[in-house]
């Protein structure tokens, strides 16, 4: 069993749903654009890769020390699913540490919807006992940056898969 659970929470205008198998049909539209990979790679899931992707994710980490959070995100006034956020919490030495991470849909895109997202997250992982959240961000990925730097993130020298860690520690 998981320590933490995704729940329902609510931004200025926006509503983080826990995702759900079902929302693969709207969400296999929403990612479809192949520009989303430029910088993480692959190409867009077809519905029956992304319905497959989610029921396994909603089923949970096999680790039961780790916890797989995972939300769609909903603009409230236009009633349609425009992205995802995600949290993975993993046990550290001290307090667990949340590594994050967020993709809007193309057609969303430059209008706050990732960062507001990210920093709703940040905000809520910042009331349970995670001391600190991470992101890996590709180094020529400037709007991922400015999501990350608008949710309190800062760049590290650390790397991963070649992307830069970002880090904030959540102060208690």
């Amino acid at each position: 069993m998981s320590a933490f659970t995704a729940h329902a929470m609510s931004t200025a205008r926006l509503d983080l749903l826990p995702l759900l198998v079902e929302h693969a049909e709207e969400m296999a539209t929403v990612l479809s654009d192949p520009a989303l990979h430029t910088f993480i790679g692959g190409t867009p899931d077809t519905l029956e890769a992304l319905r497959s992707r989610y029921q396994r994710m909603t089923a949970g980490s096999p680790d039961p020390t780790v916890s797989w959070l995972n939300w769609v995100i909903r603009v409230r006034d236009e009633a349609c699913l425009t992205g995802t956020v995600q949290a993975t919490i993993t046990p550290s030495s001290h307090d667990p540490v949340a590594e994050i991470a967020w993709v809007v849909g193309t057609a969303w895109q430059g209008r706050g919807i990732a960062t507001e997202a990210a920093r709703g997250l940040v905000e809520w992982l910042s009331r349970q006992r995670v001391q600190t959240v991470i992101a890996h961000i590709h180094p020529e990925h400037q709007a991922s940056a400015a999501v990350a730097t608008a949710a309190g993130l800062t760049p590290t020298d650390e790397w991963h898969e070649g992307e830069a860690r970002w880090s904030r520690s959540i102060g208690r």
